[in-house]
C-alpha cells in the first residue's frame, strides 16, 4: 500500500475566502452571492475553451459585435453564461458586455443592487492560435434606489467599484480578484470544480524591466510615446534596455505585467485617439487590479478610475503597471503636452 499523499484539508475556495472578508466588513453575502455566479460562469468557459475544437466552437459566428470585432462562437456562449449566471443569482440590476449594444436590464423579479460590466472573452483574436484568452469583470453597486434601474447607473467611475477581476485561461485557468482589501489569485483545482488561494496580497514591483504595447502601430504613435519606447530601447543612463513582450490579449498582458512587473501601454494614436480599450469593462478593471496591487494606470495625463465615463462603450488610451514605470511615462506625456 502506498501512503496516502500530502492533501490540504483546509483548503481556502474564493467562496470562503469572500465569505470571510464579506463578514469581517459586515456584509449581506450579496457580493459573495454574485461573485460565486461569476466563478461559476468562468468554470464553465474554461471548460468550453480546453474543448473548444472537438466541440466546434473554433471560428467566425457570422456576426461583429458593437465594437466592430467578428464574434466567435466561443464569445457567444461565454456572454450568455455569464449573464444567465449572473442573472440567476439575484444579485444585480443592469448588465453591460462588450458583446451586446445597449446594456442588459435585468427583469423587476430578479433584480439586485449591483451593476456589472464585462468583457466575457477578451483576447478572443487568439483563440484560434491557442494563445491565453480571458474574461473581465467590474462590479459597482447602484448608486440610487429611485426609478427603475437604467444604462446610466452604470456610467460611474472606476473609484466607484466594490469588486473587479478578471480569469485567464492559460496553462491553468486563474481568477484574479479584489474586493478593495488587495489582490488575490485563485487557481482552477480541475479535480474538484474550486478555485483554490494561492497568491494572497500580491504586490507588483515597484519597476520592471519588461514594456508591452503593440509597436505595429509606430507609425501612428504620439511622439511621447515614440521617445518613451526609444528611452526603454536606447537608455542613457547605463542601465539594460527594456525586454519586449506583447501577447496582444489584454488579460494576458496585464497578468504578466501584474506577476513580473513593468509596463503594459495600449495609448491612443492618430488613427485613435483614445485607443482601443473599452473603459467600462477593460480600462476600469485592470486599472482596479493594479492600484489595488500597489501599481498605477493612467491615460499619461489622468488616472484611469476618475474618469466619468458617458457612454457605455466609450474607450480610453491605457498605461498600467509598476508605479515608477508609468510616473515616467506620465512626465514624458506631460512634457509632450506643454510643447
Amino acid at each position: 500500500m502506498s501512503e496516502q499523499g500530502p492533501f490540504d484539508t483546509n483548503v481556502v475556495t474564493v467562496t470562503r475566502f469572500v465569505m470571510e472578508e464579506g463578514r469581517k466588513a459586515k456584509g449581506t453575502g450579496e457580493l459573495t452571492t454574485l461573485l460565486n455566479a461569476v466563478c461559476t460562469a468562468v468554470k464553465a468557459i474554461s471548460c468550453a475553451v480546453r474543448k473548444a475544437g472537438i466541440a466546434h466552437l473554433y471560428g467566425i459566428a457570422g456576426s461583429t459585435n458593437v465594437t466592430g470585432d467578428q464574434v466567435k462562437k466561443l464569445d457567444i456562449l461565454s456572454n450568455d453564461l455569464v449573464i444567465n449566471m449572473i442573472k440567476s443569482s439575484f444579485t444585480s440590476c443592469v448588465l453591460v458586455s462588450e458583446e451586446n449594444d445597449k446594456a442588459i436590464i435585468i427583469e423587476p423579479e430578479m433584480r439586485g443592487k449591483y451593476i456589472v460590466c464585462f468583457d466575457p472573452l477578451d483576447g478572443s483574436s487568439n483563440i484560434d492560435c491557442l494563445v491565453s484568452i480571458g474574461t473581465i469583470f467590474a462590479i459597482y453597486k447602484r448608486a440610487t434606489d429611485d426609478g427603475q434601474p437604467s444604462e446610466k447607473d452604470a456610467l460611474q467611475p472606476g473609484r466607484n467599484l466594490v469588486a473587479a477581476g478578471y480569469a485567464l485561461y492559460g496553462s491553468a485557468t486563474m481568477m484574479v480578484l479584489s474586493t478593495g482589501q488587495g489582490v488575490n489569485c485563485f487557481m482552477l483545482d480541475p479535480s474538484i470544480g474550486e478555485f483554490i488561494l494561492v497568491d494572497r496580497d500580491v504586490k507588483i514591483k515597484k519597476r520592471g524591466k519588461i514594456y508591452s504595447l503593440n509597436e505595429g502601430y509606430s507609425k501612428y504613435f504620439d511622439p511621447a510615446v515614440t521617445e518613451y519606447l526609444q528611452k526603454k530601447k536606447f537608455p542613457q543612463d547605463g542601465t539594460e534596455p527594456y525586454n519586449a513582450r506583447y501577447i496582444g490579449s489584454m488579460v494576458a498582458d496585464v497578468h504578466r505585467t501584474l506577476m513580473y512587473g513593468g509596463i503594459f501601454l495600449y495609448p491612443g494614436n492618430v488613427k485613435s485617439p483614445s485607443g482601443k480599450l473599452r473603459l467600462l469593462y477593460e480600462g476600469n478593471p485592470m486599472a482596479y487590479i493594479m492600484e489595488q496591487a500597489g501599481g498605477m494606470a493612467s491615460t499619461g495625463f489622468e488616472t484611469i478610475l476618475d474618469i466619468q465615463p458617458d457612454s457605455i462603450h466609450q474607450r480610453s488610451p491605457v498605461a498600467m503597471g509598476s508605479p515608477e514605470d508609468v510616473l515616467e511615462y506620465i512626465a514624458i506625456c506631460k512634457k509632450h503636452a506643454k510643447k
